[in-house]
């Protein structure tokens, strides 16, 4: 990575940072558009987590048109285009997403709405690749990771705010919204005006002001193997995409009448097409140990092992609270409006930035008491921070305080994880096992500030994940990471597959995916400290590089 200089961009920084803001503010807040938009369009559970699987979807789609553009021209796309323009063009991709949303929401047709959430995403897959390396460069090298922890905590202002606000779009104050009042979609248009406006704003700064010059120099021998794989998971988000087609359509139930045992249903494609991904992913871990040659990145064990770590941490994050909307309508769990269930869905992704704030004291060069000391007061200042947030808005929080038991656990866990990446998985891991469990065999109170804790558990997952996947990769690192950035095609998998279970089974009992998701979770932990030692690499010495997400 090389920069022109080592200049301090204090107000590009401060700029630059606020597409982090966007990137939270609209993930959380499809935890109030989904079941809004289950009401309004009257969808089944799966239907309605197709949302995530469009908004995440965009995400997986943009890093494979980087992928096989720059392996068509043998270019690094991005890097020719240089990471500020990269921004630039993806700002100016999401705001036509955001104004694409306008004639969506007039038509009232839900695969218009879909659309367009999938290209404001589009433009997020090009910003989140080139911003991360470009935070970095805007100044000195050696304060770069204080810059990215920085644009992290804005990302996680970001998500607290994202529900409160749509949530007070859609419905109005706290106060006066009773929930028994039709809401029209069109309120959120403004949302979209606003959003579009702020893209375009921050696009055209970004475009005249005079930024460094960020490039990565890196060369990589050709590595044409993991090609295949790629392909083959992109085929299979595109079965669930169209998964509903496949099930109705004539052709197929023609074949299921000239081949009995070929009849699939809906739900048996979409299990199909998670399974596909992960076996795909598990049969190159097979392949490239019996030959390394031409597989890059992928050569190495515990990347393969990352990439279904990261799949399933995004999908197991995103899946407990773009599920949880659908659990708070439940009597057993309040009974809930659409427009009462915002402080919860803050509360959640709230949770995330109470363990990222916990999990960076360690980045800094401070004695054991002080930190000692922090560790204890940092995540109940971020949870003073997201009652205040919500307090504002007319919201009695005082049913919230008691989420300060899950904090002291959760404080527990950090002690224990020490720092450490595998430590620190198996702690949280486990811990979330713990609730999710918890949450499975109670109701009311108890299990949903049980399944709310999941935030917690999954607030430092992925650098730990990061860290432990990229270690021992060397010249490798930069398509590795590349790799991962892919695996965000969990939070497009997962919640789908949990919301076609819910209507299976039931919302409750469906939670049962997550309690899967973070025993993997451990499983990697486990099994990468294995493959690490056997390349004569300590795993004690590597650390947290910082809290983030992503």
């Amino acid at each position: 990575m090389k920069q022109n200089n080592t200049k301090s961009y204090a107000s590009a920084l401060y700029t630059l940072v606020t597409v982090f803001f966007f990137w939270g503010f609209l993930a959380a807040s499809n935890g109030i558009f989904i079941p809004f938009c289950k009401a309004h369009f009257h969808l089944t559970q799966f239907e309605s987590q197709l949302i995530d699987f469009t908004f995440y979807g965009g995400y997986f789609i943009g890093s494979v048109i980087l992928y096989f553009a720059s392996l068509a021209t043998k270019v690094d796309i991005l890097n020719k285009l240089g990471y500020k323009n990269g921004i630039v063009l993806g700002l100016v991709i999401s705001a036509a997403g955001a104004l694409a949303m306008i004639p969506a929401v007039a038509t009232g047709a839900f695969a218009f709405i879909l659309g367009s959430l999938f290209i404001i995403a589009l433009g997020f897959s090009l910003q989140q690749t080139a911003a991360n390396p470009f935070v970095i460069a805007l100044g000195p090298p050696e304060t770069g990771a204080n810059r990215l922890n920085f644009a992290g905590a804005i990302n996680n202002i970001g998500g607290i705010t994202g529900p409160i606000a749509v949530s007070l779009i859609l419905f109005g104050s706290a106060t006066s919204a009773s929930g028994s009042v039709p809401v029209q979609l069109s309120t959120i248009n403004n949302l979209y005006y606003i959003l579009a406006g702020l893209f375009i704003v921050v696009a055209i700064y970004l475009y005249i002001a005079k930024l460094p010059v960020v490039t990565n120099d890196e060369k990589i021998e050709a590595s044409n193997k993991p090609t295949l794989p790629i392909l083959i998971m992109f085929l299979a988000f595109c079965l669930i995409m169209v998964a509903d087609q496949i099930a109705v359509s004539s052709a197929y139930k023609y074949l299921a009448q000239l081949i009995p045992f070929a009849h699939l249903s809906k739900a048996t494609i979409v299990y199909a097409s998670l399974a596909i991904i992960v076996l795909t992913l598990i049969g190159s871990l097979t392949s490239a140990k019996k030959n390394k040659e031409g597989w890059g990145a992928m050569q190495f064990p515990q990347l393969i092992l990352g990439m279904i770590a990261i799949f399933t941490y995004v999908g197991t994050e995103v899946t407990i609270q773009s599920n949880l909307g659908a659990l708070l309508k439940l009597p057993d769990f309040g009974g809930l409006s659409e427009s009462q269930m915002s402080p919860y869905i803050s509360l959640y992704w709230g949770s995330l930035m109470i363990g990222r704030w916990t999990g960076a004291i360690g980045a800094f060069n401070l004695s054991n008491s002080t930190k000692n000391i922090l560790t204890f007061v940092v995540p109940f200042v971020a949870f003073a921070i997201v009652l205040a947030v919500n307090r504002a808005t007319g919201v009695d929080v005082s049913n919230l305080y008691i989420y300060a038991i899950s904090i002291f656990v959760m404080i527990g866990a950090f002690y224990i994880g020490q720092q450490k990446p595998v430590r620190t998985l198996v702690s949280l891991g486990v811990l979330g096992m713990i609730f999710m469990l918890v949450g499975l065999f109670t109701t009311g109170t108890v299990a949903l500030f049980a399944f709310i804790s999941g935030g917690l558990c999954c607030s430092i997952m992925w650098p730990s994940i990061f860290s432990l996947a990229i270690t021992g990769l060397g010249k490798y690192t930069g398509q590795g990471s590349a790799f991962l950035i892919m695996m965000i095609l969990g939070g497009a998998i997962i919640p789908p597959v949990h919301g076609l279970l819910a209507d299976t089974i039931g919302i409750h009992q469906s939670y049962i995916v997550p309690v899967i998701g973070f025993g993997y979770i451990v499983f990697f932990a486990w099994k990468v400290r294995q493959e690490l030692a056997k390349q004569g690499i300590n795993i004690d010495h590597v650390q947290v590089e910082k809290s983030g997400g992503h």
